[in-house]
Order: structure tokens, then C-alpha cells, then sequence
């Protein structure tokens, strides 16, 4: 027996073993979303980041089996199941109920974790807030709540429009809600409202063929996954209507889009992030609260408001967060 053949009897293991263990031993992580990398880039970074907080990197300690819908919803049960059957340590869901109930029909025994816009209480996601039960938790920023101050914000953006739109998804669980509350907020300010539905891409063209009829003057756009698809073809249509529109998350403002108010959705996708580290580790969905994302953002693209030829006022930009010269 030579040296080396000895070495490698006594104990010595080849590299390529070495890795393949180590491989082997790494947690895996789902991650379901309704849409697609080029439409989530900022969850996925806020995620990520989230995971390294807790000493969790992609590649390294622990990877991620990703799974996009690609904005086909009716394909999120199949993907869900797909994660299920891998036996992942967890699964993370993004893009509103949606995917998070696709995820949960899957699976009652893998952990889930979800960011959503709307209340996971009322929609069946969990059993409450602070005692979440059964294998789902998450992040949520009740997107409702903010309707009321949306409007506000459009007639500040726009304060001679007297007829404001409002783009909703009917089959939306909080779209009820949502249209209760911004009606509430019209009168109150003594505006008109036009309610403009629509649940997939075609109504959305739908839906600005009626802007143009009713001449509406100013839009403001509610939380949805099939808007956030969507957002390049919202944002087409409200610039070729020359439309002051006001969307509820920065990424439609960083594609060209007016101005938006609403959570952050890097800042709530990091705290999911966190939670799923949590649970790689150990912790159990159940006893971890469903955290609120409390930061909202105001930001504004004074670029874009120079081509639809809106003056923004000056206190609206002293509260913005960001201006997009």
C-alpha cells in the first residue's frame, strides 16, 4: 500500500466527498411568488438580506428552490406542491394571499412564511395576530387601512380633480374594505370616485378604455399582486393618458409611475427573511407572531411629473422620502 492509499484509508476524505456532504446537511428553502424575478427583484433582495442578518447566505449555509408563477395564479397550487414534495425546511411566500393559500393547501406540516398586503386573519391564513397556530406565520402591512390616506394624497397631488379613479381587483378578499374606505374618504373631501375593476390583464385595458370615457382626472392604484405583474402596462397606460396616478408600492415609481404611498415592501421583505432564518433554525411557525410592517414610504418622480406636466406641491415634496429628479 502506498502512502497516499494509506492516507486516505486512516481518515482522509476526498474534497469532492466533502462537498457533497456538506451539500446534503444544507437547509433548503421554498420560495413560491405569483410573479416573476424581473417583478419581485426587490422582495428577493430584502429577503435575502434578511437571511444574512441571521447568518443564513444563498449558496453557502442554505439554499433556495424558487418557484414563479409568472403572474399565472392558477398555476400557484402546482408549485406549491412541488416545494411540498421536496421537503423543504420552509416555504416563503410572496405576492398577497394568493400564494400564501396556495402554499398552505399544500402542505400542513411543512412551515410557512408569507408577506401580504391584505389581513391574514379574516382570509383564514391564521387564527390571529399574536397566536398565528397550525404551521403559518408571516408579514403583513393591511394594505386597507392606507386607503383613506391614498385619496387624500391624489387630491393633494391634484387638488382640481374632481373625479378620482380608483383601480381595484373585485376578487381581491379585502377589496370590500378597501372601496368602503376610499369612499368614505371622497365624500368626505368632496370628491367623485370611479370604481374600475379589474382581476386580470385584460381588464386592466378595460379599465383605462373607461378612464378615457369618464374623464377621469387623476387614479389611484390599490394593492394586488395582478397590478404588481402588471405594472409596466399600468404605468404605459396612465402615461399615454397623460394620467397623474398615484400607485402603493416604489417599484411602479421606479419605472416610471408618478408617485407612491405605502409600505416598504424591502423593509417587510427583510423581516420575512428573518423569520424563515428563525424557523431553519428551529423555531416553530406558531409561536411566532404575525409582525406588521410599519415603515411607509412617500416617494415621488418629479422626471415623470415634468412629462404629464403636474406641478407637485411644495409640502407634498418636503414629506416625500425620495424624489426622483
Amino acid at each position: 500500500m502506498d502512502r497516499r492509499t494509506f492516507l486516505l484509508v486512516t481518515g482522509s476524505v476526498p474534497i469532492w466527498t466533502t462537498r457533497a456532504l456538506a451539500q446534503a446537511a444544507r437547509p433548503a428553502i421554498g420560495f413560491l411568488a405569483s410573479g416573476s424575478p424581473a417583478t419581485f427583484v426587490t422582495v428577493v433582495t430584502g429577503f435575502l438580506e434578511g437571511l444574512k442578518a441571521a447568518g443564513l447566505v444563498e449558496g453557502s449555509n442554505v439554499a433556495i428552490e424558487y418557484r414563479w408563477a409568472q403572474g399565472q395564479f392558477n398555476r400557484l397550487p402546482e408549485l406549491a406542491d412541488e416545494l411540498a414534495q421536496k421537503q423543504v425546511s420552509v416555504i416563503v411566500t410572496m405576492g398577497g394571499n394568493v400564494a400564501a393559500l396556495a402554499a398552505k393547501r399544500a402542505t400542513s406540516a411543512i412551515p410557512i412564511v408569507f408577506l401580504t398586503g391584505d389581513d391574514p386573519v379574516s382570509t383564514g391564513l391564521v387564527e390571529s395576530l399574536n397566536r398565528p397556530g397550525g404551521n403559518v406565520t408571516g408579514v403583513t402591512w393591511l394594505a386597507g387601512e392606507l386607503g383613506a390616506k391614498n385619496l387624500e394624497l391624489v387630491s393633494e397631488l391634484v387638488p382640481a380633480a374632481t373625479t378620482i379613479g380608483v383601480l381595484v381587483n373585485p376578487n381581491r378578499p379585502t377589496a370590500d374594505a378597501q372601496l368602503a374606505s376610499a369612499k368614505d374618504a371622497a365624500k368626505a373631501i368632496g370628491k367623485t370616485l370611479l370604481v374600475l375593476k379589474a382581476s386580470q390583464r385584460d381588464d386592466i385595458d378595460q379599465a383605462f378604455a373607461e378612464i378615457a370615457q369618464m374623464r377621469v382626472e387623476a387614479l389611484f392604484v390599490t394593492v394586488d399582486p395582478i397590478f404588481i405583474v402588471n405594472r409596466v402596462q399600468i404605468i404605459e397606460a396612465a402615461a399615454k393618458q397623460r394620467l397623474p396616478t398615484l400607485y402603493f408600492q416604489r417599484e411602479f415609481v421606479d419605472l416610471g409611475g408618478l408617485m407612491s404611498y405605502g409600505a416598504s415592501a424591502h423593509d417587510a421583505s427583510r423581516l420575512v427573511g428573518g423569520y424563515a432564518a428563525r424557523i431553519v433554525k428551529g423555531a416553530k411557525p406558531a409561536d411566532l407572531p404575525v409582525q406588521r410592517s410599519t415603515k411607509v414610504e412617500t416617494i415621488v418622480n418629479l422626471r415623470t411629473a415634468r412629462s404629464l406636466g403636474v406641478t407637485i406641491p411644495p409640502a407634498l415634496l418636503a414629506r416625500a422620502d425620495e424624489v426622483i429628479e
